[in-house]
């Protein structure tokens, strides 16, 4: 794996739509820039992808959950290929192996690690969804941090992007489970 530059970034929200949110929440985002091994040309084996996702998570998961305010209560993932990848590298990093670091990164985590990708150049953001660790219908939890690389991904990378968070939206009262009428 050849990663390029990692990136933290943290965001502390304590007011919405002008009120103050009964506690600050705290979001991080972890951020790889890593070159594309696949990158130029189809490839039918996207599985050497698989492993660098999970040396990715053990690299970044638990430095990321440390720099939250409190407990991870959510969490997602999302990754940007450069435009000489395509979007199954993407899936291939994210989906095979990289949860299972999230989750040991939480203490646990019974729900579907909600997930974005896209191909795009450098400079572009992603909205990188979040949800309850436990439980994918706590509707409050669900949210996102928008995340982007001022210089990446390059043609030849991938931005790979794990995150968390202590809370949910900040005067979240939608309920906490499906609404049937």
């Amino acid at each position: 794996m050849n990663i390029r530059k990692i990136l933290f970034v943290k965001e502390i929200v304590e007011a919405d739509a002008g009120e103050r949110a009964a506690r600050p929440i705290s979001r991080v985002a972890a951020i790889a820039v890593i070159t594309n091994p696949l990158a130029g040309s189809y490839q039918a084996d996207v599985s050497p992808l698989f492993d660098i996702g999970l040396a990715l998570g053990e690299r970044l998961a638990a430095q990321a959950v440390a720099l939250l305010d409190g407990p991870a209560l959510s969490y997602g993932k999302s990754a940007i290929v450069g435009v000489s990848g395509e979007l199954e590298h993407a899936a291939a990093l994210l989906h095979p192996k990289l949860g299972r670091t999230m989750r040991n990164a939480v203490g646990g985590g019974e729900a579907i690690i909600p997930s974005t990708k896209k191909v795009a150049a450098a400079g572009a953001t992603i909205d990188v969804p979040l949800s309850n660790k436990d439980n994918i219908w706590s509707f409050n939890e669900l949210d996102t941090i928008t995340v982007m690389v001022p210089d990446g991904p390059r043609p030849d990378e991938i931005v790979a992007i794990l995150a968390f968070a202590d809370g949910g939206r900040p005067l979240a009262r939608s309920g906490e489970g499906p609404v049937t009428t």
